[in-house]
């Protein structure tokens, strides 16, 4: 079985907050060894403020719903 598999079926036993944390470590790691594309996390998190107070507004709650 590959190693990918293996973690795979140990995260799925995880509780929530522990299997975030496991998420969270992956993220570091790809971070830490280049694997990711940090600028695009970087360009979300910038993001997310102006799209947050675009998307939730009480004239959109109709849309909340669907």
């Amino acid at each position: 079985m590959a190693t990918a598999q293996k973690i795979y079926e140990k995260a799925l036993k995880l509780p929530e907050p522990l299997a975030q944390e496991i998420l969270d470590f992956i993220g570091y790691i790809e971070t830490k060894y280049g694997l990711k594309d940090t600028w695009v996390d970087e360009l979300i998190n910038a993001q997310e403020p102006v799209m947050d107070q675009i998307w939730s507004n009480s004239e959109d709650d109709v849309w909340n719903n669907l």
